[in-house]
């Protein structure tokens, strides 16, 4: 697993060892960013679940002023720090150890994020909650993506956002949710 391309490009991340976490696959990463290529430039970027952290240092390496990585298990945070400085990126990284729940509703009225990935264990089911929180605490900026990756070909919505992409990458469903225009004022 490595850097794709920008400022750490080929730098090698390390991951967490065994089950515990799933690092996303290089071709389904390679196809999320170029979904949002020209939105990266100085964007806000949320890494829920983040694993090894590789979404959001891909991230910053191609342009994301700032990423905020939320992960639950400690031995994962470690990892997302060792590799945020391994890129030279943690100067621009922000982290948070703990539940997604719990980061969404402190982030309420304090942050709003231009993109926010979602990639939380496969089977558990969370994505629709998840999205809900999302809309519920007005955590995207007004023109605000966000990407859910699972394995099930769901097409996920919530209140406020509009399906502008799902498509399967190998066993991977990526979802690009884009808030609806008519609420963007």
């Amino acid at each position: 697993m490595r850097i794709i391309t920008g400022s750490a490009r080929g730098v090698k991340l390390e991951t967490l060892e065994g089950e515990n976490t799933r690092p996303t696959l290089e071709k389904v990463k390679e196809a999320v960013f170029s979904m949002i290529q020209f939105e990266l430039e100085d964007a806000t970027f949320l890494d829920l679940f983040a694993g090894s952290g590789q979404m959001g240092l891909e991230a910053l390496s191609r342009g994301a002023g700032t990423a905020v990585f939320v992960e639950n298990n400690p031995e994962a945070m470690a990892i997302v720090k060792k590799n945020a400085h391994k890129t030279r990126l943690y100067d621009r990284a922000k982290f948070s150890g703990g539940d997604y729940a719990d980061y969404l509703k402190q982030a309420k009225g304090r942050y709003t994020f231009d993109i926010i990935y979602l990639d939380p264990p496969y089977k558990d089911g969370s994505i629709p909650d998840i999205l809900k929180k999302i809309a519920e605490y007005g955590v995207v900026s007004p023109n605000g993506k966000v990407i859910c990756e699972s394995e099930d070909d769901v097409e996920y919505s919530a209140d406020g956002f509009e399906c502008e992409r799902h498509k399967k990458y190998g066993r991977a469903y990526i979802t690009l949710l884009r808030k609806k225009q008519e609420d963007v004022l």
